[in-house]
């Protein structure tokens, strides 16, 4: 295999698991703050926060004490939704978000004024977001997520990041008909450019599925397995994908990964089942044939065997998406 269908491979796959990112539930904050400011934002476990430093200086302290400094055109990712504070400096106590006085710009969009004094130009302008964060069909890439990403949107490893965002403060700013639906859908592209950004430069000793998504052979099972969840993959089907022996493959597979290629087909389908259940609301049985089960009752056993509960409980706990 050439290094030009090893980049091609790579590049379908990343693609087919971007596929399957879901912002839910996005709350936008346009914060203009003073000199001297100190933001706190609670831990919120499921979500991920977003902060875009657009104007001025400011600092970030995460839960243990560390403080990282960012400039204008820094943006901080933090994946697992982690307790954090923004400040301008450290002498500076932080004021929990949800307590300032928020003007509603829209839907889910609102503007805090974090200024001491109406007569006080703001120094810093931060663009900030909270969301449910799901990487359904991006099995176990969650999980090897770090906590907090430092990103220069200027940078060359996020091309085109800073238009984007450039983008999102007009929208704030000019707030036209439909802004709001636009906001959700450009949050979905920062987010989706972040987690790419991530897989292509992440550290040398990577594990999991971002050592799998570097490996042509593994890549190429991959990328079948998300192409085809409802095909009945058997692991000589996957080895073929990789012109590798069974045993070979099966091998490299649970060494890379951390399961059998077989339990993660299960594992992936039954994460599209619950994807589709809760936010498509399509009927159990539907689902059911979607991912190439014969009867409703054999797909009822793997799903509660994999999320341990049966697949009524995921249409019960559905919410509607945010738009």
């Amino acid at each position: 295999m050439t290094s030009q269908d090893q980049f091609v491979l790579s590049s379908d796959l990343i693609n087919e698991l971007l596929r399957g990112m879901r912002l839910r539930g996005v709350n936008y904050h346009r914060i203009q703050a003073g000199p001297s400011f100190g933001l706190g934002f609670a831990a919120k476990p499921g979500h991920a926060y977003f902060h875009f430093l657009a104007v001025g200086t400011a600092a970030l302290r995460t839960e243990d004490g560390t403080v990282y400094e960012l400039s204008a055109g820094n943006a901080v990712f933090i994946a697992q939704g982690e307790a954090h504070q923004l400040f301008s400096n450290q002498d500076v106590p932080a004021q929990d978000i949800s307590s300032f006085d928020a003007v509603p710009l829209g839907d889910a969009i609102c503007a805090v004024d974090a200024s001491p004094g109406a007569d006080v130009s703001p120094s810093s302008i931060i663009f900030s977001a909270c969301m449910e964060f799901e990487l359904t069909s991006l099995q176990g890439l969650g999980g090897l997520m770090p906590d907090l990403m430092l990103i220069d949107a200027r940078g060359q490893r996020y091309p085109g990041l800073m238009p984007i965002l450039a983008s999102m403060e007009r929208e704030v700013r000019s707030a036209r008909i439909g802004f709001a639906g636009i906001l959700a859908r450009l949050a979905d592209v920062v987010a989706a450019m972040i987690v790419r950004g991530w897989v292509e430069c992440a550290c040398g000793n990577a594990s999991g599925l971002v050592a799998a998504l570097r490996d042509p052979r593994l890549a190429s099972a991959l990328l079948a397995l998300h192409r085809e969840p409802a095909r009945d993959w058997t692991v000589a089907q996957l080895a073929a994908h990789c012109n590798t022996s069974r045993s070979v493959f099966a091998e490299r597979f649970q060494a890379t990964i951390g399961i059998p290629p077989l339990r993660y087909a299960t594992e992936l389908r039954m994460r599209l089942a619950s994807q589709w259940l809760s936010l498509e609301r399509l009927p159990i049985e539907a689902v059911a044939q979607r991912l190439g089960y014969t009867s409703q009752a054999a797909f009822s056993r793997a799903f509660k065997r994999i999320t341990g509960q049966p697949p009524g409980a995921s249409r019960r706990m559905a919410r509607p998406v945010a738009t």
